[in-house]
């Protein structure tokens, strides 16, 4: 019976084939955003490697960190759940694309994958860890903005990224592990940044 309200009111929205096919459609999305970038790294250099391949990166972290919570419209734990499983299905399908299509044509140079040894079993559980954390936050976030009002994906998605800047400058300056002015560095900040976004957003959420 609940379900059914749920799925009434159009929130909550975790109907196992609604998901599933969902997933699908991030899945892809994640395959193109990586063949894209690849065209990217590999054609262009400088400037315009960083400024395209930053437009792309970003554009690919609001897809997989906000879309899921977009489908599921998440009110309860129930909707952040299923866009955090949205978004581990969608990594399963992004695998079967990539062993299949984009590792055999050396479509980009899987450094995670190369960083474990040349081991698919080290570098898509990572990815399955990364592809299901951005969701779950992402969900979060649209969750607390719903409590507090309206919600708002590009403003969830700027704070997300001032905040990853706010980051990436940081453990550049203290000189963290492997921290530079690349977009490497700024993707992996982004995972602190979209975390902070998520607990703001519960304490104002809380307050409102």
């Amino acid at each position: 019976m609940s379900t059914a309200v749920r799925a009434a009111s159009g929130t909550d929205l975790t109907d196992l084939p609604y998901v599933l096919r969902s997933a699908v459609t991030l899945g892809v999305i994640t395959a193109a955003v990586v063949v894209a970038l690849s065209f990217i790294t590999r054609y262009l250099a400088g400037a315009a490697e960083f400024g395209l391949g930053a437009v792309v990166l970003v554009a690919g972290l609001a897809a997989v960190t906000f879309m899921p919570g977009n489908w599921t419209k998440p009110r309860t734990i129930e909707g952040i759940a299923g866009a955090a499983g949205l978004g581990l299905a969608a990594t399963v399908v992004f695998m079967v694309i990539d062993v299949s299509v984009l590792q055999p044509t050396g479509m980009y140079t899987n450094r995670w994958r190369e960083i474990g040894g040349g081991s698919n079993w080290w570098y898509h559980p990572v990815w399955w860890m990364v592809g299901t954390y951005l969701p779950w936050m992402g969900a979060q976030i649209l969750a607390s903005q719903a409590r507090g009002g309206a919600v708002s994906i590009p403003k969830g998605m700027v704070t997300a990224l001032v905040l990853t800047v706010v980051c990436w400058v940081l453990a550049v300056m203290v000189h963290f592990p492997g921290a530079g002015w690349n977009l490497g560095s700024f993707g992996v900040a982004f995972l602190p940044g979209v975390t902070l976004t998520a607990v703001l957003g519960a304490v104002s959420g809380r307050r409102s």
